[in-house]
């Protein structure tokens, strides 16, 4: 889903962990609510109702798949399931959810979508955002989305990092967006070859908030192993035809993304939401948290990479928290219903959580939609400042194409400082990206204008207008006719 509030899931999460200055112990607050092992009452012999897919290329590695589900969209083929791995000390299961395309599966792209947190499930992309449905309020049952992403796309949801939603695992968390990128990796061998009627059709990565770590990572494995499967014969990996990258409202490269959020916080389209004085202070602790950041891009290590996250969250995000503001919508109050500031967010782990919905899904575990103790675990590992934006410049010199967009009524990813760190790239083709002028997209299903974007070659900046964190959510036509854009220029390409 989102990237959690950074201040509330970069502090709290670590205070427990590490040793915080008093000053800043009055802004630890929980976010997520507590991890659970709860399992729901289910029928046994259903769970275990599995079509089982190895691969010996993944000695480690089991695909099982439940393919007859009508939840959701029940006029498109369905397929869910779990990735399993087994691991020395313990085991891992990552939960999936497959749409086929309502247009022709056959010939149209294939769709990962990822949500962020670092903690939080897919499956508020599908029942909140961009999928076949949308939950109902209350969660009793779903409603048809007509503007979903798979009306010209083949789309795929994964509960990943483990522990996230359905996903789970009796051992050990993983704690790095790149080990998150080996496991997913993995699941596309093991689905593709399963199903491998969807194995020549053009790929794309796609997600939103942490995901502007994960998408550029799972890029650059893909990329590197195709790379070693054209240069082997030995192999019988298949190269994944790997054609976009889309982030949106992504935390790519924090070192030019954190110097902008006084500007957001000063930005007239919908605020300003601070005062003169907190935006001042804010601008004047920049310096401090450049240096701690620029620490952990040379050195990449939790040590120096942690600090970084604990001042420049309580730098930039805490004079936010006193508005009372949603920090994925500035155009509204935070709604007190939900710690995440979305009411929707609770009728979604109400309909997961019914014993037939998850009778027909075939699993039994009590769903959350996002987990603290992932984001912890991610904080504690030093991962959330490291500079996943240096893997874009060799998967654009390899021709994919990249989308960065952002709904510009977000404060905790802006579209100021992601469109900051886009004219900051140093790429190919830099000077032409720079050059470039920004144009109006009016948009040819409504008539309005949508936003405005920028681009050169196979790289692209879009401001999506009257959009928060989750542009989908908000403005649901305007980003099916943007996705439907991006992958039929990449098809054409």
């Amino acid at each position: 889903m989102r990237f959690a509030a950074l201040l509330t899931l970069a502090t709290a999460t670590l205070a427990t962990a590490v040793s915080v200055p008093s000053k800043w112990r009055h802004l630890l607050h929980q976010q997520f609510p507590s991890s659970s092992s709860q399992q729901l009452s289910v029928n046994k012999d259903n769970v275990n109702a599995w079509n089982i897919h190895t691969l010996e290329e993944f000695p480690n590695y089991t695909l099982r798949v439940k393919e007859e589900v009508r939840l959701c969209d029940p006029d498109v083929k369905q397929y869910v399931g779990y990735v399993d791995v087994e691991g020395k000390s313990d085991d891992k299961h990552f939960f999936f959810w497959f749409f086929e395309s309502r247009r022709n599966p056959a010939k149209d792209p294939l769709v990962l979508w990822l949500n962020g947190g670092p903690g939080c499930s897919s499956l508020t992309g599908l029942l909140m955002e961009l999928g076949p449905c949308k939950v109902n309020p209350g969660g009793n049952g779903t409603t048809i989305n007509p503007d979903s992403w798979n009306n010209e796309a083949n789309l795929v949801f994964l509960d990943q990092p483990i522990n996230v939603g359905f996903s789970y695992t009796d051992g050990d968390a993983v704690t790095n967006t790149v080990d998150a990128a080996d496991d997913v990796y993995a699941f596309l061998q093991l689905f593709l070859s399963k199903y491998n009627k969807y194995k020549e059709l053009d790929f794309h990565v796609t997600g939103e908030s942490y995901a502007g770590h994960y998408v550029p990572a799972i890029g650059a494995k893909i990329l590197s192993e195709n790379e070693a499967i054209s240069s082997t014969k030995k192999s019988n990996k298949f190269e994944i035809k790997l054609k976009g990258l889309a982030i949106g409202n992504g935390l790519t490269d924090p070192l030019v993304q954190y110097e902008y959020y006084a500007d957001m916080a000063a930005d007239k389209t919908y605020g300003p939401i601070l005062d003169e004085s907190d935006i001042e202070t804010m601008r004047s602790k920049y310096p401090t948290c450049k240096s701690l950041i620029q620490s952990c891009y040379k050195w990449n290590t939790a040590f120096t990479c942690v600090p970084g996250a604990i001042y420049c969250n309580n730098a930039m995000i805490q004079p936010f928290q006193k508005t009372g503001l949603n920090i994925y919508d500035i155009r509204s109050k935070c709604d007190p219903s939900n710690p995440l500031c979305y009411s929707i967010l609770g009728d979604i782990e109400a309909y997961l959580n019914q014993p037939e919905v998850q009778a027909a899904l075939n699993v039994d575990r009590q769903y959350e939609g996002c987990k603290q103790d992932i984001n912890m675990k991610f904080m504690m590992a030093g991962d959330w400042m490291k500079p996943f934006v240096r893997v874009l410049p060799p998967i654009l010199a390899k021709g994919i194409n990249v989308l960065i967009y952002a709904g510009d009524a977000d404060y905790i990813c802006n579209w100021i400082g992601n469109k900051a760190w886009t004219l900051e790239l140093e790429w190919e083709h830099s000077e032409g990206f720079q050059n470039a002028k920004d144009e109006k997209w009016i948009s040819k299903g409504t008539g309005k204008p949508a936003g405005e974007f920028r681009h050169f070659k196979n790289f692209a900046f879009l401001r999506v207008y009257e959009a928060g964190h989750m542009v989908p959510y908000d403005q649901p036509k305007h980003s099916s006719e943007m996705i439907n854009m991006f992958i039929g220029h990449s098809h054409k390409d």
